[in-house]
């Protein structure tokens, strides 16, 4: 696993070892963002966004966003387990300061008050996990999602999530295993 592109292009990163943390593929991350960069539905420009990397695993999204000159990515993991190597990729980035890593369960840092805005919201949960819909109405409700952001979600591809009425799907890709879908 690396880095693609940016200024930190072809840096490794630690992956975990573990069947519960799937890290997020070159391919599909790439991707991800070829699908940002060309979107007909938003105009969004990494360089200028705030990026919210919930279920962060080993941050190679978040990573990613910040070698491409993300303004800020903000972290969020609990598994302890993935929460080590997290800490272990970040340090190799500690030149720049435009991170924060949340070391709470996503939920919880949902709760929280005050929590700025994003431009992308990445969540990546772990695929047994079915509370999708509750994470989704907790982002609509608290507004953190900017006017022209967007929430990025990888799920399995055979999910059947129904989504809650609170987003609107821009769109939705199958590579391999990972089901991306694009909404706001």
């Amino acid at each position: 696993m690396r880095i693609i592109s940016g200024s930190f292009k072809g840096k490794k990163l630690i992956h975990p070892n573990n069947i519960e943390t799937r890290p997020l593929r070159d391919m599909v991350k790439e991707s991800i963002f070829n699908l940002i960069n060309h979107s007909k539905y938003t105009n969004l420009k990494i360089s200028d966004a705030n990026v919210l990397d919930l279920f962060s695993g080993s941050g190679s999204f978040g990573i990613e966003c910040l070698s491409r000159g993300a303004k800020q990515v903000t972290f969020v993991e609990n598994y302890n387990q993935t929460l080590n190597i997290l800490e272990k990729n970040l340090s190799q980035f500690k030149q720049t300061d435009n991170f924060t890593l949340i070391k709470k369960n996503c939920f919880k840092y949902l709760d929280e008050e005050n929590l700025k805005k994003y431009e992308i919201i990445f969540i990546d949960p772990p695929y047994k996990e079915s509370n999708i819909n509750q994470l989704i109405d907790r982002i609509k409700s608290k507004e953190i999602l900017s006017s022209n952001g967007v929430i990025i979600l990888h799920r399995h591809k055979k999910d059947k999530i129904k989504f809650t009425n609170n987003i609107k799907v821009l769109d939705e890709r199958i590579y391999g295993i990972s089901k991306i879908t694009i909404a706001n």
